[in-house]
């Protein structure tokens, strides 16, 4: 796994810092053997679609926020480096409207995997009953794929929502950890089988010159993001039979 782990938990700001951070704090080797046990054999996860990921050169890679706290974006970059052979470095911050903010930017110009969560802080707070319906997406994500020209990767997480299933929140304590949000939920993920599916690439439009030419295509490349995700998880959603199996 790359040294540049990035901001995992931030980039959705669900307010699981401090569990990135652990991880984070283990050595390269040991955080790699405790994700891999998690991919392999408590998760089983199914990687599906990792031929469209591209094999080099940058792109922006948007998954959905998936479960109480950020174990999905760890999972999804360990799958990336051992499934796929390309590291996935996380932007600080879900992705910002203004286009002269363009987060995760300068990995985009060194060529790299640049992953985004854009439901932002809403994609945790989805009911439980309501999982996998995809909030509405910050635009962010667009406006920096539509300025570097890259195209946008479509990854949709099933299985997260299970293993971390989120019962409530407790604001007293959000206010006194200053954070966003602080969810009550298993301390340990429970063993929900994962599937991982990654869709075609989705090209950012060329050639918008004005302010608002540029706004008009990023929010045509967010919309059809969305909505080609949404797809992703309602075909895999459809497709499965058991929740462990």
């Amino acid at each position: 796994m790359s040294e540049h782990t990035g901001d995992p938990i931030g980039v959705a700001g669900d307010g699981f810092r401090q569990f990135g951070e652990r991880l984070g704090r283990m050595g390269g080797s040991a955080r790699d053997r405790l994700l891999d046990w998690l991919v392999d054999d408590y998760f089983r996860l199914d990687l599906l679609g990792p031929e469209n990921v591209p094999s080099e050169g940058p792109a922006v890679v948007v998954a959905n926020r998936s479960g109480a706290w950020g174990l999905d974006a760890l999972v999804l970059q360990r799958v990336f480096a051992r499934g796929i052979g390309r590291t996935l470095a996380y932007a600080r911050g879900h992705g910002a409207a203004a286009l002269d903010a363009a987060p995760g930017l300068e990995h985009l110009t060194a060529r790299e995997l640049v992953g985004v969560f854009p439901e932002g802080i809403s994609g945790p707070e989805t009911p439980f009953r309501k999982r996998y319906r995809l909030r509405p997406f910050d635009p962010g994500f667009a406006l920096t794929a539509l300025r570097a020209g890259v195209p946008v990767v479509p990854v949709a997480v099933v299985g997260a929502e299970e293993a971390v299933p989120g019962f409530g929140e407790v604001p007293l304590l959000a206010r006194l950890l200053d954070l966003p949000r602080f969810p009550v939920a298993p301390l340990f993920p429970f063993p929900a089988k994962w599937t991982v599916t990654i869709g075609e690439p989705i090209p950012a439009p060329v050639g918008p010159e004005t302010h608002a030419q540029r706004a008009d295509a990023a929010g045509g490349l967010c919309a059809r993001t969305r909505a080609a995700l949404q797809d992703l998880l309602d075909r895999e959603l459809g497709r499965r039979d058991n929740l462990f199996w």
